[in-house]
């Protein structure tokens, strides 16, 4: 996988893609919720997102990538919906940075919930 494509399956919630492409001390922060240092525990809050998304019917909207050299940005939305009613709506921009060999050394999430 590119890293555009890496960063894009993470965005849109497909984890298990783009697990054997986080490194070992890679850091995942999303600004003003939290921050997940290392790989396994970032892999454990994807497991827990996941489970969450199996539990509703989620609709990503991928407005923007941009690309330059090791780092790539993606800018989005999601809908999430339950007994077709809307539960929660969200935009928003994660930054990617790589090394070399295409592993994941850090991503900074903003995400933006609608009132």
């Amino acid at each position: 996988m590119t890293k555009t494509e890496i960063a894009k399956a993470f965005s849109n919630g497909e984890f298990e893609k783009t697990n054997k492409f986080i490194s070992e001390n890679a850091v995942w922060t999303v600004v003003e919720e939290d921050t997940f240092i290392g790989r396994q525990a970032i892999i454990d809050n994807c497991e827990q997102v996941g489970n969450y998304f199996q539990s509703v019917i989620t609709d990503f909207k991928t407005l923007n990538i941009i690309a330059e050299g090791n780092k790539v940005v993606i800018s989005g939305t999601a809908e999430f919906l339950r007994d077709k009613k809307r539960i929660s709506f969200v935009s928003a921009c994660d930054i990617y940075e790589f090394d070399d060999t295409n592993q994941i050394q850090s991503i900074t999430s903003y995400c933006i919930q609608s009132k």
